[in-house]
């Protein structure tokens, strides 16, 4: 170690339970982030300030306005930039001796395997079910610590799932995914700008300990935070021996179709696009346009004519609708609209159709006046 790497990790150096020996066995670690976003930016800064000596990176993301007010690894120069640069420069200026090791690409179960079986520690950043799921899966194959956590507006959670160290897997905590759009996620139903910061801050360290192999980590122990109240909870969590993956007797071994396993494929969703919507709306065409995001989202940017019908109330409300008319349903991104979809085709609906892209890539496309959220 030189003589600027024992000045840099000098308040390490003095403590006890890390000293030179844990500072080399963390120098020496290798740590995978999925996600460069909200948990995964201070997560990633603390890992590498702490000297990791190679710190992975996966996403496959532009930085946008909107992510400024949570992930602190990107400023506002680098809005359009792909995060993966962006993170890369700002953990370089952090600490020029961590090897910053980028993924640019989707986190799949075609390349989950060979990218983790690189890397000693999983942090788990992601904002979505599949990748959860994944990500859960490829860390029991590998016998690789899960470091999860997740945000939602102003609670979060984190734990560590490692069946190989004695613990359960994330299907034993959810052993079934919720029901498509039943569960908003940040872009939906917002976070607390800090929220990412401070449940991503425990994941760091939660890294970190199982590295020098110091501590209580958090298996078999959820750690729930509420921001509101400024509490925390702690759950105790068991190994499910009936669990698909980590139990006694697995039935699943490998990988397998996560978005079909969380059933928010839309490939089956008939869609149309924001530009014939635009050629429907100019040419006055008969038909019925849906808004089913929430009231905030639709105060803050609607498209003339749509009919607010939050996806909650739908299925109370479909009576308000005509069945036999061309109906267009839109949402933010596509996602919930592609549930609402599917309800209303069950409902007899039989001329429906999802706005692919939302009114996200309306704006983007149609109407650049629109406010962005």
């Amino acid at each position: 170690m030189t003589k600027d790497e024992q000045l840099r990790y000098s308040r390490h150096l003095i403590m006890p339970e890390v000293g030179l020996e844990g500072q080399r066995r963390l120098n020496a670690a290798r740590v995978l982030c999925i996600g460069a976003g909200g948990l995964g930016s201070p997560a990633a800064l603390y890992l590498a300030a702490a000297g990791v000596g190679a710190l992975g990176l996966v996403d496959f993301d532009e930085v946008d306005l909107s992510n400024l007010q949570r992930q602190i690894l990107h400023g506002t120069k680098d809005v359009g930039r792909n995060k993966l640069d962006s993170a890369r420069e700002r953990l370089g200026d952090v600490n020029p001796n961590v090897q910053v090791e980028t993924h640019q690409c989707r986190f799949t179960s075609e390349n989950a395997l060979e990218i983790v079986s690189r890397y000693d520690v999983v942090v788990d950043g992601s904002d979505n079910f599949p990748t959860r799921y994944l990500s859960n899966d490829v860390c029991v194959f590998a016998k690789k610590p899960n470091v999860y956590g997740s945000v939602y507006r102003f609670d979060g959670q984190s734990t560590v799932f490692a069946p190989h160290l004695g613990g359960p897997c994330y299907r034993c905590l959810f052993p079934e995914p919720p029901p498509p759009g039943s569960v908003p996620n940040c872009a939906q139903a917002g976070v607390l700008g800090v929220l990412p910061g401070i449940i991503g801050t425990i994941q760091a360290s939660e890294a970190i300990k199982l590295i020098l192999g110091v501590g209580e980590p958090l298996i078999g122990r959820l750690l729930y935070f509420d921001a509101l109240k400024m509490k925390f909870r702690e759950f105790n969590l068991r190994r499910d021996p009936q669990c698909p993956v980590c139990g006694d007797s697995p039935t699943i071994t490998e990988p397998v179709d996560y978005e079909q396993f969380c059933g928010i494929s839309t490939s089956a969703i008939p869609t149309i696009s924001v530009r014939e919507l635009k050629q429907k709306l100019d040419a006055r065409e008969n038909f019925q346009l849906v808004d089913v995001r929430e009231p905030l989202e639709h105060e803050i940017a609607s498209i003339d004519g749509a009919r607010l019908i939050p996806l909650g109330e739908l299925p109370d409300r479909l009576k308000e609708l005509d069945r036999e008319r061309l109906t267009i349903v839109h949402c933010h991104s596509g996602q919930r609209s592609a549930q609402a979809v599917r309800l209303m085709r069950e409902a007899g609906f039989a001329k429906v159709f999802n706005l692919e892209g939302g009114i996200a890539k309306w704006a983007d496309e149609i109407d650049s006046d629109l406010p962005q959220y």
